[in-house]
């Protein structure tokens, strides 16, 4: 039977892969909420289990709280990943 090598993870590599598919990710959700207001709020409410939102309002995306949510959005989760390549580091080294 061969044996599984278990890969370490390069924390700036991870947290890097991470926050790119964030920016992504969240660039292509305000796409879709400009285009399709309504369904978007209706995905949105059922994936908080339908606490109360006020509408989307068109006049909320500019630019500027698209580079904020972006920005803020990348950022923290750069962190997270990074955090979760050096604690996934440092348990498989001490499993």
């Amino acid at each position: 039977m061969k044996e599984v090598k278990i890969m370490r993870h390069e924390p700036i590599v991870t947290a890097n892969a991470a926050a790119a598919t964030t920016g992504i990710v969240f660039v292509a959700c305000r796409i879709l909420v400009g285009l399709f207001p309504e369904l978007m709020f209706n995905v949105a409410q059922s994936w908080f289990h339908g606490i109360g939102f006020s509408r989307f309002d068109s006049s909320n995306l500019t630019v500027s709280s698209l580079v904020l949510g972006l920005v803020s959005s990348v950022l923290t989760v750069w962190v997270i990943a990074y955090l979760f390549a050096q604690f996934y580091n440092y348990f498989l080294k001490n499993k």
